[in-house]
C-alpha cells in the first residue's frame, strides 16, 4: 500500500495511457465517419455532463463553484492551450503529414513538459528520471516508425508547415498539462477537468461560429454508430483520462507523467493486432521492450 502511495502519480499516469489507447481507437473511428471537429466538441459536451454527475455525487454540485478565481484563470487557460490550440494542430497535421510523422513529433510532448515545467514550475528531474524518459521516448519512436510512411522518409520531403503543426500540437498539450498543474493546487481532480473541460466547449464553440459548420454538426449528432464511439471516446477521454493525468501531475513531476502518458503507441499494439488483425513487427516489439524498460526505470530507482 505504502508503494502504491509513493508512487501515485506515475501510476496515474499509466491508468491515463490506458483510457487514451481507448479513447484514440473510438475517435478515430468516429472522426472517420463524422469528422474530427464535430467529435472534439460532441466528446467534450459528454464529458462536461459526466463529471457533473459524479462532482453531484462526490461533492453535491453539478458545478465547480467553490473554485478559486486562480484555478479558474489557469486551468480555462490550460483548456484552451491543451484542448483547443493543441488538438487543432495536432489534427491538422494528420491531414498535411499523416498520423504516424505527426505521432513522431508528438514524441516530444515529454521533454517539452519537463521544459515547461522547469521554467513555470521550477520543477526539477534526477538523472536516473531524465534517463528513463529518454528510454521511454525512443521506445515510443521505434514503435511509430515501426511502418513506411507511404514510401517517403523521414525529411523534408513532408511539408515543413505539417511539421510545423504537429510540433505545435506537442507544444499545446505540455504547456496544457503544466498549467493545469499550475491552476489545479489542492483542487480536485475531476473538478478542475470540469473547468478545463468548460473552457474547451467555449473555445470549440468559437472555432464553429466562424469556420460556420453547425450543419457538420448537427449531422453527426443524428449518425448513432458515430454517437456509440464518441460516448466510448468521452468516457475514457476527456472523463477519465484527464482526471487521471491531472492527478498524476499533482503527485509527480510533469515531465515524468507526460512520459507516461505517452505510451498509448506502444499500448495499443495489442489491441490493433486482435482486433484490427494487424501484423506486428518486429520493430515494434522492440520498441516496446524499450519504452517498458523506460518506465521500469521511473518505479524501480
Amino acid at each position: 500500500m505504502e508503494y502504491i502511495t509513493s508512487h501515485l502519480g506515475e501510476l496515474s499516469a499509466l491508468v491515463t495511457a490506458i483510457c487514451w489507447t481507448v479513447t484514440s481507437m473510438a475517435f478515430e473511428s468516429a472522426g472517420k465517419k463524422v469528422g474530427s471537429l464535430s467529435v472534439n466538441l460532441i466528446r467534450l459536451v459528454m464529458a462536461l455532463v459526466l463529471l457533473g454527475m459524479f462532482t453531484t455525487i462526490t461533492r453535491g454540485h453539478f458545478w465547480p463553484v467553490d473554485a478559486g478565481s486562480h484555478a479558474w484563470l489557469w486551468l480555462s487557460l490550460s483548456g484552451l492551450v491543451g484542448f483547443v490550440i493543441g488538438d487543432l494542430l495536432l489534427f491538422q497535421a494528420f491531414v498535411v503529414v499523416g498520423a504516424r510523422v505527426s505521432m513522431l513529433i508528438m514524441s516530444l510532448t515529454p521533454p517539452l513538459t519537463a521544459l515547461f515545467g522547469l521554467i513555470i514550475l521550477g520543477e526539477r528531474m534526477t538523472p536516473v528520471n531524465i534517463f528513463g524518459m529518454i528510454l521511454t521516448i525512443s521506445g515510443i519512436a521505434l514503435v511509430i516508425l515501426a511502418r513506411p510512411i507511404k514510401g517517403k522518409h523521414f525529411s523534408l520531403n513532408f511539408p515543413v508547415a505539417g511539421l510545423l503543426m504537429a510540433f505545435g500540437g506537442a507544444a499545446g498539450q505540455a504547456l496544457g498539462l503544466v498549467l493545469s498543474k499550475l491552476g489545479m493546487g489542492d483542487l480536485d481532480a475531476f473538478m478542475s477537468t470540469q473547468i478545463r473541460v468548460i473552457a474547451g466547449i467555449a473555445g470549440f464553440s468559437i472555432v464553429f461560429f466562424f469556420i460556420r459548420r453547425w450543419g457538420n454538426l448537427r449531422k453527426a449528432l443524428k449518425n448513432k454508430s458515430a454517437m456509440g464511439s464518441i460516448s466510448i471516446g468521452a468516457f475514457f477521454g476527456p472523463f477519465l483520462g484527464v482526471s487521471f493525468s491531472l492527478l498524476a501531475v499533482k503527485y509527480t513531476t510533469t515531465g515524468i507523467a507526460s512520459t507516461l502518458m505517452a505510451l498509448t503507441p506502444v499500448m495499443i499494439i495489442l489491441p490493433a493486432r486482435y482486433i484490427f488483425k494487424e501484423k506486428i513487427t518486429t520493430k515494434e516489439v522492440i520498441g516496446a521492450f524499450i519504452a517498458v524498460a523506460g518506465v521500469v526505470v521511473f518505479f524501480v530507482f
